[in-house]
């Protein structure tokens, strides 16, 4: 059994050279948002959901990004709302999102 049930990247990369990136979307202020509600619904930690940073996920061009472990299942997003559907939906009942599925 794995430590998390979901293990949950956020891309947050920001490319100096100017091109696309998930940060040029608010990725990390989006992850933030994100961990903040899995800790008040109570699902942080042991045995729940682990929200993580991570570099480029080389996915630029269908940014912002995230993906979820175990299941290995790719998002994109655009705001809070979306987040929600996320974790309302994937973390909490473990339906994937299918309309922001990448």
């Amino acid at each position: 059994m794995s430590y998390y049930r979901y293990h949950v990247f956020f891309c947050t990369n920001q490319r100096e050279s100017g091109a696309a990136c998930c940060q040029d979307h608010g990725a990390r202020a989006l992850r933030d948002y994100a961990k903040e509600r899995v800790a008040a619904l109570g699902l942080s930690g042991a045995g729940g959901v682990r929200i993580n940073l991570a570099g480029c996920m080389d996915r630029c061009s269908e940014g912002p990004v995230l993906v979820v472990y175990p299941e290995g299942v790719w998002y994109t997003y655009v705001d809070t709302a979306d987040i929600d559907e996320i974790v309302d939906e994937h973390l909490l009942h473990g339906r994937p999102v299918e309309r922001l599925r990448i």
